[in-house]
């Protein structure tokens, strides 16, 4: 079989240099070319005719997202590969909207590496564990009220039936600075300005139910 040929788009000299260093020891692989950043490699990339092309996320002039989606219409066979060392639930989706086939952090090794850009070539869709552990945290909501102590949702309850803060002092036998302190950390948690608007969030999302 033909080597798989890559392109390399780092604007990091030292890291662009030492992925060409082990490109060329993989003779499954071969280097056809290489760009400081994306408006570079949208100029060079189509000549060299790469099936793989490792694109850096983070970049002056052009950022990896940005390069990715300008090359696809000029290079419609091949990969792209997002080869970084920010980790961000939302970047990844931003790569992965674009086009990108897989997602690899830089310290990953050379092996690991070169499986990824193989499983790219061959079509197949390829993210390091810490990636895909980073997408399922980034697409955990936290739902309102969650973070509320039990304390708080009494006083929630009470804040609900329209009772004022030394009402509620009274109520629950507590003295008024901890009912302001608690009054501020329902507002807070449930990301409400007032009163009013953390009850409506707190009756939306049935933390509370008026009898």
């Amino acid at each position: 079989m033909s080597p798989i040929r890559i392109f390399v788009v780092d604007d990091h000299p030292m890291i662009r240099h030492g992925l060409v260093a082990m490109l060329r020891s993989e003779s499954s692989l071969m280097w056809v070319g290489e760009a400081a950043d994306g408006a570079e490699a949208l100029r060079l990339a189509p000549h060299a005719a790469p099936d793989v092309v490792l694109v850096d996320l983070v970049m002056p002039r052009m950022d990896g997202v940005a390069a990715i989606t300008a090359m696809r219409p000029l290079l419609p066979n091949a990969k792209f590969l997002v080869l970084t060392s920010l980790l961000d639930a939302t970047e990844v989706r931003r790569a992965m909207a674009a086009g990108a086939s897989g997602f690899l952090l830089k310290n990953a090794s050379p092996q690991e590496l070169v499986n990824v850009i193989i499983s790219a070539a061959r079509g197949q869709r390829v993210m390091a564990p810490e990636v895909t552990d980073a997408l399922i945290a980034g697409q955990r909501e936290t739902r309102p009220g969650e973070e509320l102590t039990v304390r708080e949702r009494e006083l929630l309850a009470l804040m609900a039936t329209g009772l004022a803060n030394q009402e509620i002092a009274n109520r629950l036998s507590i003295a008024m600075p901890t009912v302001k302190f608690h009054v501020t950390n329902i507002l807070a948690k449930l990301h409400a300005d007032n009163r009013t608007e953390a009850v409506l969030v707190a009756l939306k999302h049935k933390l509370v139910t008026l009898e």
